[in-house]
């Protein structure tokens, strides 16, 4: 009920404010061009993210302290503390970097983000912005409208700073405008609750607005013409430190628990840090004064001082609670529930009948290729974790009894797993199916946004997890037979069904041994070696077969099942290696070039969703 008043709420509030005050409008304005400004910063931004942000922020986070760097240093640059948040959160979210990493990079982010304010002090109040404006904004849409990559990442770029410009502009003729109308320092207060008011003030500005930058030129503007006491533009100062985290707050909601971990540790950060400054609010202003008068800021020029205060106090937060980051992140680590951290498929234990989904491709790694393609093979190798359990279950072993054995033929020949309460269907259904229509729907909505590299990686997987559904397809056609004739009375029966389960579980322990050694020669001469020995045991079957019906030991309806399973065996160990192959070798370039031919391999099948999706393989 709350929610569907508060909409019309502000609406109505706005709407009264422009109608008594022109003055309200001009700062309205201002703000709401400051924010499209922003807007188009960070999508000119994401222009040039595509592989060197990404491959930089890789080789920056293997430490602390560069962590902490590269927190500081992409916020200065970018100047968009809400850019480098989602860009931490996707790639936590797809397993780049690690939570200590991307907590320092939250710290240093913060730190950061004062450039900003540093900038709208110095030069922001004192130029003629409007004369820089309108060149930016001309250049900007004349190169926005180019095709070319990078000029139109150049042209969002400078209509952004375009735009910021304008809206700072405006912010602070409307506050020059309310001196004749209204002076807002009458309702300036003093003291503990002028603090708090205040910085309550600034939290529910940077909420609304989702920018610091925003809050902090409004404040700007304010206490430049004297409408914002020096110490009430302090206590905002301090509140726009906390709203800002409602960035990471609503990156995360569309994360994995790893990126609501740093979300949470971004509340904890600001919040820590906002405390330590209200706490010591005299020391830091007494230290400002101090920093001020060795640096020739003038002690009225309290613009300059509220920069120096916005840098000082986040860096006495960072120096206060970096010491305590390894407890923080093991504390963090205790939160929420990762189904990504579960083990193994286990049917022996699972009776529930929910429809697993995949566990990494959540909205938050969307936002960059290499954070979607990541999450890409993550839920493939999920996907396929399952197929090996599906599999094992269908030649009546289990996927914890193969790993361990060193002697599979003895296993197969001596063992068989009794209970198996459900269908191969029911099993598909619970265990693959949801994980593959969601693997489909995801890489149609990143396919787009891909350059070609990546978009024939990506349907490599595609292709891989499809081998993989294949394989449980071929599986579930031998079910029933295999689960009567392990039974049979005839030993011959019971042996070359005995020796297609070999078949399948040789392949799949082979396949798991291959994971772990990710040499390329190596899975490549494994693999051709492995079909090597497939045709060859499939003509050995044919021949076997033969001599059994000649020697009537087994009758023509035994032969005829024998003889269509060992196909399906076959094919689903074929299936398993394909797949296997490129889920390994897939970002080999030479693999590309000589196996993904994908027009002669499936009959000129497109790289799209349309052809692949998961009701065409439907059990």
């Amino acid at each position: 009920m709350l929610g569907r008043l508060f909409l019309p709420t502000v609406l109505l509030l706005l709407a009264y404010g422009f109608w008594v005050s022109p003055e309200f409008q001009i700062i309205s304005a201002g703000i709401v061009i400051f924010l499209l400004g922003m807007v188009y910063l960070e999508r000119g931004f994401k222009v040039f993210t595509g592989g060197f942000l990404e491959s930089l922020l890789k080789k920056t986070t293997n430490r602390l302290w560069k962590s902490l760097t590269f927190g500081i240093t992409t916020t200065a640059v970018l100047q968009s503390s809400s850019l480098v948040s989602v860009i931490i959160i996707s790639f936590l979210s797809a397993g780049l970097i690690g939570l200590g990493a991307g907590v320092g990079i939250v710290f240093g982010a913060n730190l950061g983000s004062t450039a900003g304010a540093w900038l709208v002090a110095v030069y922001g109040l004192k130029l003629n912005l409007l004369t820089y404006a309108m060149p930016m904004l001309v250049f900007g849409l004349i190169l926005r409208s180019q095709k070319e990559k990078n000029l139109h990442g150049i042209g969002f770029v400078a209509l952004g700073i375009g735009l910021l410009f304008f809206g700072i502009h405006y912010m602070k003729l409307g506050f020059e405008a309310f001196q004749g109308v209204m002076d807002f320092s009458n309702y300036a207060l003093e003291g503990f609750r002028g603090v708090m008011v205040y910085t309550l003030f600034g939290l529910l500005a940077t909420v609304i607005m989702q920018s610091t930058n925003a809050t902090m030129v409004l404040t700007f503007s304010a206490l430049a013409v004297g409408q914002l006491t020096y110490d009430n533009a302090l206590a905002l100062a301090i509140g726009s430190n906390i709203g800002t985290t409602i960035t990471a707050v609503l990156g995360a909601m569309g994360a994995n628990a790893s990126g609501k971990r740093l979300a949470v540790a971004h509340i904890v950060f600001n919040v820590i840090t906002a405390v330590l400054a209200i706490a010591f609010l005299s020391q830091l202003k007494t230290a400002v004064d101090v920093i001020a008068e060795l640096v020739q800021i003038g002690g009225d020029n309290y613009t300059l001082k509220l920069a120096l205060f916005h840098s000082l106090f986040n860096v006495v937060g960072i120096c206060v609670q970096l010491p305590f980051i390894n407890i923080l992140v093991r504390w963090l680590e205790t939160l929420f529930v990762d189904p990504a951290g579960q083990g193994h498929l286990n049917l022996a234990n699972t009776n529930s009948s929910e429809i697993n989904r995949a566990r990494y491709l959540t909205p938050a790694t969307l936002s960059y290729p290499d954070t979607a393609l990541r999450a890409m093979t993550q839920e493939c190798a999920h996907l396929y974790r399952n197929t090996f359990e599906l599999i094992c279950y269908g030649i009546y072993l289990t996927g914890d009894r193969l790993r361990a054995t060193d002697n599979l033929e003895e296993m197969v020949d001596n063992w068989v797993r009794e209970e198996q309460p459900w269908t191969i269907k029911e099993l598909y259904i619970r265990h693959i199916k949801g994980i593959y229509a969601d693997i489909i729907r995801y890489s149609g909505e990143i396919e787009g946004n891909m350059p070609r590299q990546q978009v024939q990686e990506l349907f490599a997987l595609k292709v891989a997890c499809r081998d993989f559904v294949q394989a449980i397809k071929h599986v579930k056609h031998i079910y029933k037979n295999m689960g009567q004739y392990l039974h049979s009375d005839n030993e011959q029966i019971r042996h070359q069904y005995n020796q297609l389960r070999l078949c399948l579980a040789s392949v799949l322990k082979l396949v798991d041994l291959l994971g772990v050694r990710r040499n390329y020669d190596h899975i490549r001469q494994h693999a051709e070696q492995l079909k090597c020995e497939l045709r060859e045991q499939d003509e050995q079957m044919h021949t076997t077969l033969n001599e059994l019906i000649r020697s009537s030991q087994v009758d023509s309806f035994m032969a005829s099942s024998l003889l269509n399973d060992s196909a399906h065996v076959h094919d689903a160990c074929t299936n398993l290696i394909d797949g296997a192959v490129i889920m390994l070798t897939r970002d080999r370039e030479e693999y590309r070039e000589i196996d993904l031919n994908f027009d002669s391999r499936f009959g000129g099948e497109k790289t799209g969703a349309e052809r692949s999706g998961p009701e065409n393989t439907a059990l």
